[in-house]
């Protein structure tokens, strides 16, 4: 974590003598804007659940031309989320690097950036893929700007919890585009990854806690116990788990994403149970290892999408 200086909210850093914004940051300042290390994970949950709704191989231009709407849709939302937190986003160190914070984009620029890949992205979505889809990914902006960002974030602790459906959405819109129906599949994926948010996110705030607590922004670990959060995260983690384990018994799936699905949920309870058995003991600062589960919660979900792909072919 580095260190910034302290400063007003919204109030931007100058990025170079004389306002000067050299054309490559700027790109390099706009694709920042979407952050695309948060698309790379819904896109993980998106493409291995078409291979599901296939049954094999999905047709390969749907799954490039759905990859694409989805990276258009989910950046228009990273970059208006960017546009309302301009503010908060100032003041914590994890985000003062952002482009509006620094300078190198404004304000109007990002608004209209954001309003720009939320309309191509969901016409993209009608004409290439399906309206379905359209309308799903069209939802999932909105629920992610509107619900999350400017109703949620600021005002309860339960806001990753619900705001967190948005990031669900992309499970739906992966099998929507190769069937154009839903499916209790689908249904399924949602709520592992509805379940899955909560206790991926919430040892990333215990970490940043002093941040969040700094800008009023109410996350579980600011206004809870260490053992109270982690309480919450072996809660949820069981009920993910369990969740995962239902697509067998229901007949979309077979031994191998079983397999995985009980293995690497496994490892996660017992990192999760790991979590609190140190919160008990009162362990705080390193010895927490609060991030241990954070980035095994990448692993996890990487690999339990891989053998949703992967299963079809193995049946």
């Amino acid at each position: 974590m580095t260190a910034v200086e302290s400063r007003p909210a919204g109030v931007a850093l100058t990025p170079s003598p004389g306002g000067h914004r050299p054309f490559g940051a700027r790109v390099k300042a706009f694709v920042a804007l979407t952050k695309p290390r948060i698309i790379e994970l819904l896109l993980i949950t998106t493409v291995p659940v078409m291979f599901l709704a296939a049954q094999g191989v999905p047709d390969l231009w749907l799954v490039l031309t759905t990859t694409i709407g989805g990276y258009l849709s989910a950046g228009g939302a990273n970059a208006l989320n960017m546009y309302i937190d301009r503010d908060i986003d100032a003041l914590m160190d994890r985000t003062s690097q952002r482009p509006l914070v620094t300078g190198m984009v404004g304000p109007r620029e990002c608004l209209a950036f954001g309003i720009a890949l939320a309309v191509i992205s969901t016409v993209w979505f009608g004409l290439l893929v399906n309206w379905l889809s359209a309308a799903l990914s069209l939802g999932a902006l909105l629920f992610y700007v509107v619900v999350y960002t400017m109703i949620l974030k600021r005002r309860t602790s339960q806001n990753i919890v619900w705001g967190g459906i948005a990031g669900c959405m992309p499970v739906l819109i992966g099998w929507s585009a190769v069937t154009n129906s839903m499916s209790w599949a689908a249904v399924i994926l949602f709520a592992v990854i509805f379940f899955w948010t909560p206790p991926h996110y919430w040892p990333l705030s215990m970490k940043v806690k002093d941040d969040y607590a700094r800008v009023g922004v109410p996350m579980l670990p600011v206004i809870a116990s260490n053992r109270v959060v982690a309480r919450q995260i072996v809660l949820y983690s069981w009920v993910m788990v369990a969740v995962s384990l239902l697509l067998t018994p229901l007949g979309y799936t077979g031994w191998f994403y079983t397999a995985v699905a009980v293995l690497t949920g496994g490892f996660w309870l017992w990192e999760a149970h790991a979590l609190l058995n140190r919160a008990k003991s009162g362990v705080t600062g390193g010895k927490l290892k609060e991030m241990r589960l954070f980035h095994w919660s990448i692993t996890y979900v990487s690999l339990l999408f891989v053998a949703v792909a992967v299963d079809p072919f193995l049946r």
